[in-house]
């Protein structure tokens, strides 16, 4: 409803509007809420870091995890603040380091794909028009919010330094058509969700999981021909980050399947390693694993197709919303 976004709207814009001293102030209170009186998924954050460094004691794993948590209320709050944050206030908090290839290839006419994490700031990475020739076009891959009102509002909140953002449906449709008009594109992917069963196509060894990954960015660069590039964050302290762009290749073509998206996952990992608490942890990110993979899927053609009883479910899943439409 758009009655909705009319009242979020002003409320998120008016708190938006306070001192990042005064959002530090309350991030600091969020952090007792969320970590002591709610002990918001708690269980998954101190699963995920047992399992991803088991040679680290429950001291140290206590330490990260209440890390974790005071970074995440940061973000909250820093997140907000983007809705009003002058751009030479996000410049000075936000600086972007290495990017004279991606300049020399936009300025030579091509484009460049950027990987990155959920790690650090990632929602202050859409000032990267700040800092980059207006020859290229910035933008963002997302997932839409359901909420038609509320997606507007990060709309608005993430395009406001000159990023678009793309939904992830239209990815490669969009770049296809920003090429046909001979538009150089730096376009940023967070890459490290866990993708839906029929979208696992490759396995990589990550934070001593056997993890499925998205492979996505690595074909559509492959098959627009961008350059890669990592985008390792760095948070040197409260509000104040470093983004600096290493490059993966030139030639997506040259490299076997599958060898960008494994590199892009160790180069995560190095970066998660140093400072393990500004990570998404929360997320459930291996709930998925090879063993219920290979039990209730199969690849046929490069295609992942059910097999068995999945099969079956899936089907009358699909009945059943066809019957809902009618």
């Amino acid at each position: 409803m758009k009655i909705v976004y009319y009242i979020i709207y002003p409320l998120w814009y008016l708190f938006s509007l306070l001192p990042l001293r005064v959002h530090y102030f309350l991030s600091d209170m969020l952090f007792h809420l969320l970590y002591h009186a709610l002990r918001y998924r708690r269980r998954i954050v101190h699963k995920n870091l047992v399992e991803s460094f088991p040679e680290k004691s429950e001291e140290e794993i206590t330490k990260i995890a209440r890390g974790f948590y005071h970074f995440f209320c940061d973000y909250i709050v820093e997140s907000i603040k983007l809705m009003t944050i002058r751009p030479e206030n996000l410049k000075r908090r936000m600086v972007f380091k290495g990017l004279e290839q991606v300049e020399e290839i936009v300025e030579s006419g091509g484009s460049c794909a950027i990987y990155l994490g959920h790690y650090c700031n990632w929602e202050w990475v859409t000032s990267l028009p700040l800092w980059i020739t207006p020859k290229a076009q910035c933008g963002q891959i997302y997932h839409p919010i359901e909420n038609a009102e509320f997606d507007r509002l990060f709309l608005k909140q993430r395009q406001r330094m000159g990023a678009v953002c793309i939904a992830m449906n239209d990815t490669l449709r969009e770049i296809l058509r920003y090429r046909s008009e001979h538009q150089s594109v730096v376009i940023g992917y967070i890459s490290d969700q866990v993708p839906h069963w029929r979208n696992i196509h490759h396995w990589c060894d990550f934070l001593n999981h056997d993890t499925p990954v998205l492979t996505g960015t690595e074909r559509i660069a492959r098959k627009v021909g961008h350059a890669v590039f990592y985008l390792e964050l760095n948070r040197i302290r409260r509000g104040y980050y470093e983004a600096e762009a290493k490059l993966i290749t030139r030639d997506p073509k040259s490299l076997p399947e599958y060898e960008i998206t494994t590199r892009y996952f160790k180069m995560l990992e190095e970066t998660i390693r140093r400072k393990p608490e500004f990570w998404l942890w929360s997320h459930n990110r291996w709930k998925r694993g090879r063993a219920e993979f290979n039990e209730k899927f199969e690849v046929i053609n490069g295609k992942v197709v059910p097999k068995g009883e999945e099969a079956e479910r899936l089907r009358k899943l699909e009945e059943e919303r066809k019957r809902k439409r009618k």
